[in-house]
């Protein structure tokens, strides 16, 4: 079930009214909750319900049996079936014709024949959020961070809430599966500031996303057909895009998430405004990055190791995030990327390299300096194919004379312009909101200003939101 599809818009309201009418009975509410999330998840495909019941039965069950013995090796056995059996299904979905295509074609190198082999696997949906998000359940008891807790409804029901099963933000258990122990009161601040936001996530992802994805989808699934001015407008146009998409996914999580009482971790801060690929990380999908500092480069040594060991570790999170992403050589180039100006950063920052003053030509020049370096490795994460993405880097600046052509990627001159305006807009509130708090500012302004820019958001959601087009409407973390 999409946020932006009929179905939820007939679901939500219905879910909403009746959630509210038995919020005080918190066993009711979780069961309510719990099945309410299951239909929910279970509209794509009904089968992978068992899948992630197994998994919440899974880490319950284990969870509470590190708790149990003070015997180490015991406790590192219970935590490695965890480990195997969650990566391993993750693995099986994920992963395994990557496995088998690069099998065949190291055998090719050597001049060997072997036949094409793809098993017909269907990739659930959300898989990997909710897999890192019971993960860290059991990860914190064995750290001894948390205790594990003895409700398995309240368990089952923080693995399967809706609002961020299927693509974050990634919760801790130690900051959400308490919020499932509580229960709340209405409150209309909460219900109404909920709403704006995923106002303001429809508003991203339908007006925005959807009508950069028509031009990034026309170029991007044929690179062959377009000079390099195409080329650049589609990878901007698909920084915006993902950036739309994305981040207007985790608003409409959050805010669905206020609305019924709970509170979810900020997944975005506007990350086009970082000034090093560093600090891009620390703004972009927060919850992801924050998992694998705590649960892959801390485990590996994080910064208490030698210097070089240090770039090593830096370097290898990357390369695992580049692959979390999906399972394809695009992928780990585009973390290999990220790792290497990661490294370099660091790098320069231990020998002194980097001089910090904080004057407005430095900020414009690195954020644009970032901002442009974050567009390139787009493009090994966007492209269809290995041969694309190197088809793309090479054509880049191959700029064809007829600029006419940016009206015939997909949209209209209009439609291309209305795209154009809605990414300056989206820079301006990033700015407005990096400096101010664009929402406090909004909420203490006065009730006319209040109510034309909630009328106006609608209106343009309503108005100017992409509809009925099925190749950009599905989010795009959907698919990993």
């Amino acid at each position: 079930m999409l946020f932006n599809s009929l179905d939820f818009a007939i679901f939500f309201p219905i879910f909403f009214v009746v959630y509210w009418l038995v919020a005080k009975k918190l066993t009711l509410r979780n069961i309510f909750l719990l099945g309410s999330s299951y239909l929910f998840y279970g509209w794509w495909d009904w089968r992978f319900l068992f899948l992630i019941a197994f998994s919440s039965v899974v880490d319950f069950s284990i969870g509470k049996k590190i708790h149990a013995t003070t015997n180490e090796a015991v406790r590192k056995g219970f935590l490695i079936t965890s480990l195997v059996v969650n990566l391993g299904l993750l693995a099986y979905f994920k992963y395994t014709n990557f496995f088998i295509d690069s099998f065949i074609s190291s055998f090719r190198l050597f001049g060997a024949v072997i036949d094409d082999y793809t098993l017909n696997i269907i990739l659930p949906v959300g898989i990997s959020f909710y897999t890192f998000q019971t993960l860290s359940y059991t990860l914190d008891i064995y750290r001894k961070k948390i205790e594990p807790t003895k409700d398995a409804l309240s368990f089952f029901t923080f693995v399967a809430f809706f609002p961020q099963l299927v693509a974050g933000p990634i919760e801790r258990a130690s900051h959400l599966l308490p919020q499932f122990h509580k229960t709340y009161i209405f409150k209309y601040d909460a219900v109404k500031s909920g709403l704006l936001l995923i106002a303001f996530g429809l508003f991203k992802k339908m007006v925005i996303a959807d009508r950069l994805a028509i031009v990034v989808n026309q170029v991007y699934n044929n690179p062959t057909d377009h000079g390099g001015q195409d080329l650049i407008i589609a990878t901007v146009f698909f920084a915006f895009q993902i950036y739309c998409d994305f981040s207007g996914y985790s608003d409409i999580a959050i805010g669905l998430s206020r609305a019924l009482g709970f509170d979810l971790m900020k997944n975005f801060d506007t990350p086009y405004f970082a000034r090093s690929i560093t600090d891009f990380w620390r703004r972009w999908h927060i919850s992801l990055s924050t998992w694998f500092r705590d649960y892959v480069y801390i485990p590996l040594g994080g910064s208490r190791k030698s210097e070089y060991r240090v770039y090593l570790n830096l370097f290898i999170v990357f390369v695992v995030s580049g692959l979390w992403h999906g399972a394809a050589i695009t992928f780990v180039i585009w973390g290999f990327i990220h790792g290497c100006f990661i490294v370099a950063e660091k790098a320069a920052t231990n020998y002194g390299l980097i001089v910090k003053r904080n004057t407005v030509f430095n900020g414009v020049f690195f954020t644009t300096f970032t901002f442009i370096i974050v567009c390139f490795a787009w493009i090994f994460f966007r492209a269809n194919s290995y041969s694309d993405s190197i088809f793309i880097v090479s054509n880049l600046f191959n700029i064809t004379p007829d600029f006419k052509d940016f009206y015939q990627l997909g949209l209209v001159s209009h439609e291309f312009n209305l795209a154009l305006i809605t990414i300056v807009l989206l820079l301006l509130f990033d700015a407005l909101h990096r400096r101010y708090n664009a929402i406090k500012l909004l909420n203490r302004a006065p009730f006319f200003l209040r109510s034309f820019v909630y009328v106006s958001v609608i209106y343009t959601i309503v108005v100017f939101g992409i509809y009925g087009n099925d190749s950009v409407s599905e989010f795009i973390y959907f698919q990993f």
